[in-house]
């Protein structure tokens, strides 16, 4: 009889692409939820309809993993090329 596994090794890449993406959407919620000046959750900072923070806005809008992804290579140029559109 042969023995009984719970996890075969032909899962492993399934089970390694799960993890990466589920780490990618609670980063992300994550990030959201923390960082982000559009999203208040105390009851005092909901109180203005309007946030005007620029610096907050542009402290969550450049972040590490954006900056790492533009200064690697077909992605910055993808970028460059659809601001040049503009």
């Amino acid at each position: 009889m042969a023995g009984f596994c719970w996890l075969k090794p032909d899962v492993y890449p399934l089970l390694a692409a799960m993890t990466f993406a589920t780490s990618l959407c609670v980063y992300q919620l994550a990030r959201n939820a923390v960082l982000n000046p559009d999203v208040r959750i105390k009851k005092s900072q909901r109180t203005t309809a309007i946030l005007d923070n620029a610096e907050k806005a542009q402290q969550y809008h450049k972040h590490a993993v954006r900056d790492f992804l533009l200064r690697r290579g077909p992605l910055s140029e993808i970028i460059a090329e659809a601001r040049a559109e503009k």
